[in-house]
């Protein structure tokens, strides 16, 4: 469920001959509840707005509940997209996030090794796993079966590993088979807590590594926390493309830029001969890319030694650093913080 079909959808219904949507001013969906707050043009208009606000999101998928309050002031002209009233983690000077449209992709992989790449280039690096459904942090960087605690402040303490540092659901499960089933609500509290509850210290880049899709996860932190940009991951695939599309038009439409696209898995590299074979196909990212204006920060290929370093705890950045796809990760490293030093 996107915004702008919430949007849409207020822009039918009119009050004193104003569209709904000019007089939205923050949106924020929990779960299948969604609350929001209008600019009230004028007093006895209140009735009118929530009755007619109810009867436009009947239609729009995933919005069970609504939650209508009101702040005196007069419309926003020409309001394309509401004001979020994002938070920033303390210490931290860049947030980004790192995402894909579908699972399946090794988004998990490119966020893990990106994070180590970046602190080789000397920034001060921290990855929160906020897969909170599929941790796979805890495995790829040797840490399964570690524990976090809490300080006297009340403040978790994440872990370090290879000069990073790291929290994740995993840390505070019981063991590795442990499910997590939570609603939207529950897991939204859980990784406000991750973000704000935490001693991250002082930090150059924190990467969060987001579950696939773009869902609640996805756009309540969109909308609540103050994010530097948005790294999008794919294979060449088509049906990997496609969903990079909804992923790429989620961050633009609640306001967070795309620092660029990680193509993963682009090919592999014949061990024997050198030659390069494209197995999911050659030039669709390219052309993505260009369609969205988007850059490409960089190709990583296919290396059995990513799978196998990965299970062992040992990120290929960290045990093969001068290997093609470690070079891979520290050229894209170098692009990132290139960008986040303009912003």
């Amino acid at each position: 469920m996107a915004v702008k079909d919430i949007m849409d959808a207020l822009r039918k219904e009119h009050v004193d001959n104003t569209p709904l949507s000019e007089l939205v001013k923050d949106i924020k969906l929990v779960g299948s509840t969604l609350e929001i707050v209008f600019r009230l043009p004028q007093k006895h208009l209140e009735e009118e707005i929530r009755r007619k606000t109810v009867q436009a999101l009947e239609s729009v998928p995933d919005v069970e509940k609504v939650n209508v309050r009101f702040v005196e002031g007069p419309p926003a002209q020409f309001l394309q997209a509401p004001v979020f009233q994002r938070r920033k983690v303390q210490g931290v000077k860049h947030l980004i996030a790192v995402g894909s449209g579908k699972g399946g992709v090794g988004k998990s992989t490119v966020a893990v090794n990106l994070a180590l790449a970046l602190s080789r280039l000397g920034a001060r690096t921290g990855l929160l796993d906020a897969d909170i459904y599929g941790p796979s942090v805890p495995t790829m960087l040797g840490l399964k079966g570690q524990r976090v605690y809490v300080n006297d402040q009340n403040k978790i303490i994440p872990l370090e590993k290879f000069g990073l540092k790291t929290l994740s659901i995993g840390f505070l499960l019981p063991s590795e088979d442990t499910p997590v089933i939570w609603r939207g609500p529950m897991l939204m509290k859980a990784l406000t807590q991750f973000l704000f509850d935490v001693e991250w210290g002082e930090l150059d880049v924190l990467v969060l590594d987001l579950p696939p899709g773009t869902g609640d996860v996805q756009l309540t932190l969109a909308q609540n926390v103050d994010m530097s940009g948005a790294i999008i991951v794919t294979t060449p695939q088509d049906v990997a493309l496609a969903d990079v599309r909804k992923a790429t038009s989620m961050f633009k439409e609640v306001g967070i830029p795309v620092l660029g696209v990680i193509e993963n898995m682009a090919y592999f590299v014949c061990p024997e001969s050198g030659k390069k074979y494209y197995i999911f196909g050659k030039g669709k990212v390219l052309e993505f890319a260009q369609a969205y204006g988007l850059k490409i920060l960089g190709s990583i290929p296919i290396d059995p030694q990513v799978a196998e370093g990965s299970d062992l705890g040992l990120p290929i950045v960290e045990a093969y650093p001068h290997s093609e796809v470690a070079q891979a990760f520290l050229g894209i490293a170098r692009l990132v913080l290139e960008e986040l030093n303009r912003r």
